[in-house]
C-alpha cells in the first residue's frame, strides 16, 4: 500500500480534526479500562485461586454444626448424630451447583505414631482419615500402598507442621523442621486393632495440604486396615468434599446455612471475594469494551462523512483511473495510525498505573502476574478495531466506484 501525496492532499480538506481527536480520545479511554482491568484481575488473581498443589480450588471441605444439643445426644446414645446420613448426601447430589461428592472415612482402630528427632523420641496418638483418590493430585506413585510392601504415604495439614515448629518444638527445645525435611524423618505407626492386637507399619509423610485439616491416607490402606483392625466398625460419614461448578456461588452459601452445614477454613469468604472480583472484573471489562465499540462507530459515522462531502472528488479520482483500492488506502493509513497511536498510548499509562499499585501488591506478599496478557489483549482489540474500520472504509468507496459504471 504506497502512499500516494497529490491523493493525500486532494482528500484531506474536509477532514475534521475534531472527529478524529474525539475518535481517538474514546478509543483510548475504552482500551485503556479494558487493560487496567484485565492486568488487575491478572495480577491479583493468583491471591485468590492459590491451588494447595493436592486439591483442586473447587473443591468444599463439608461438616455439620455441633450444638449443645447434638453433643449431648451423641453423649446419651452414643451415635454420631453429626454424621452424614444417605439422605443427606443424596440431596446434595441434587444440587445443580455440584459435580460430584466424595465421603471422608475415618479408621475405626487407634493409632500411635513414633518419631525419633534430635536424639529424642516422640510418640502421639493420631488420627487417620481418607478420601477418594479421585479428589486429590499427587503425581507419580508417592500415594500407593501396596498390602506386599506395606509403607504408608501420610498428607498433613500445614497448620499441623506449624504447631510443631512454633508451638511443641519452641517449648521444648527441640530443631524446627522444613517441609522438605520432615518428608525424610522416619515414622512407626503402632495399629491398634479392637481385640488388641498390634502391628507395626512403616509411614512417610509425602505432602503437605494446607486446604483441609486432618491427617489423610490412601483409600486403599483404609479400607485394608479397617477390615485387618475394625471389620465391625462401621461408621456414617462426618464429613463431605465436594467439587462444586463455582465456589462462589451465593446459592452454596445459602444451603449450607439452610442445612446447618459448615465449610472448613475460610474457604467459603475468599471464595465470595473471588466471585465477587470476576463480576467486578467482567464488568469493568465490558465498560472498555463498550466504550470502544462506541468510539468505532464514531469513527465509522466520521469516515461515512467525510467520504459523503468528497463524494464528488472520490468519482473523478475513479474516472481518472484511480482504483477503489488506491482511494481508500489514503484513509486507511490514517486509521491505522490513530489507532496505533491510541494502543501504544493506553500501553503506556497501563505501565504507569500499574508501578503505582504493585508495591501495595508486593506488601502483601501477591505474587503479580506479567504484563504479557494486557499486551495481547491490546493487539486483538485494537486489531479488531482496525479490522472493521478498513472494511467499511473499502466497502463504501466501492459502492461510490460501483456506482459509477
Amino acid at each position: 500500500m504506497k502512499n500516494n501525496p497529490l491523493l493525500w492532499k486532494l482528500l484531506r480538506s474536509h477532514i475534521s480534526k475534531v472527529q478524529l481527536v474525539g475518535f481517538g480520545i474514546a478509543n483510548l479511554l475504552g482500551l485503556f479500562i479494558v487493560l487496567v482491568g484485565l492486568q488487575f484481575y491478572s495480577d491479583i488473581r493468583s491471591f485468590f485461586t492459590e491451588e494447595d498443589g493436592f486439591f483442586n480450588k473447587d473443591y468444599l471441605v463439608v461438616t455439620k454444626s455441633v450444638g449443645n444439643i447434638n453433643m449431648v445426644a451423641s453423649l446419651v446414645g452414643g451415635a454420631d448424630v453429626n454424621a452424614f446420613s444417605d439422605d443427606d448426601i443424596a440431596e446434595l447430589k441434587e444440587q445443580p451447583w455440584l459435580k460430584k461428592v466424595g465421603c471422608f472415612t475415618t479408621a475405626g482402630y487407634r493409632v500411635q505414631a513414633t518419631v525419633s528427632l534430635a536424639g529424642q523420641g516422640l510418640r502421639s496418638d493420631i488420627f487417620f482419615e481418607s478420601v477418594p483418590d479421585e479428589f486429590l493430585d499427587i503425581e507419580g506413585g508417592e500415594w500407593v500402598f501396596d498390602e506386599k510392601k506395606p509403607e504408608i504415604p501420610i498428607l498433613v495439614s500445614k497448620d499441623y507442621l506449624s504447631l510443631y515448629n512454633f508451638g511443641f518444638a519452641a517449648s521444648r527445645g527441640m530443631p524446627q523442621l522444613s517441609e522438605s525435611m520432615i518428608k525424610k524423618v522416619p515414622i512407626i505407626l503402632c495399629c491398634i486393632a479392637s481385640d488388641g492386637r498390634r502391628e507395626y507399619l512403616p509411614a512417610r509423610i509425602v505432602g503437605f495440604s494446607g486446604r483441609i485439616s486432618s491427617i489423610l491416607v490412601p483409600d486403599s490402606f483404609m479400607k485394608w486396615s479397617n477390615e485387618r483392625y475394625a471389620a465391625e466398625v462401621e461408621r456414617q460419614p462426618s464429613r463431605l468434599v465436594l467439587e462444586v461448578v463455582n465456589p462462589g456461588d451465593p446459592k452454596i452459601e445459602t444451603f449450607m446455612k439452610e442445612h446447618h452445614y459448615e465449610v472448613g477454613g475460610d474457604k467459603m469468604n475468599s471464595n465470595k471475594t473471588s466471585y465477587l472480583i470476576n463480576v467486578l472484573m467482567v464488568i469493568v471489562v465490558s465498560v472498555g469494551l463498550l466504550i470502544s465499540l462506541l468510539s468505532f462507530f464514531i469513527l465509522i459515522l466520521s469516515i461515512y462523512l467525510l467520504l459523503q462531502k468528497n463524494v464528488d472528488k472520490l468519482r473523478n479520482l475513479l474516472l481518472l483511473g484511480y482504483t477503489p483500492k488506491e482511494v481508500a488506502a489514503t484513509y486507511i493509513r490514517m486509521v491505522v495510525g490513530i489507532n496505533a497511536t491510541v494502543c501504544v498510548v493506553a500501553l503506556g499509562l497501563l505501565v504507569y498505573v500499574r508501578m503505582l499499585y504493585l508495591p501495595v501488591l508486593e506488601s502483601l506478599s501477591i505474587d503479580c502476574g506479567t504484563i504479557l496478557p494486557s499486551l495481547l489483549a491490546a493487539v486483538v482489540v485494537i486489531g479488531a478495531i482496525t479490522a472493521g474500520n478498513v472494511v467499511a472504509i473499502r466497502k463504501k468507496v466501492t459502492s461510490l466506484w460501483l456506482l459509477e459504471k
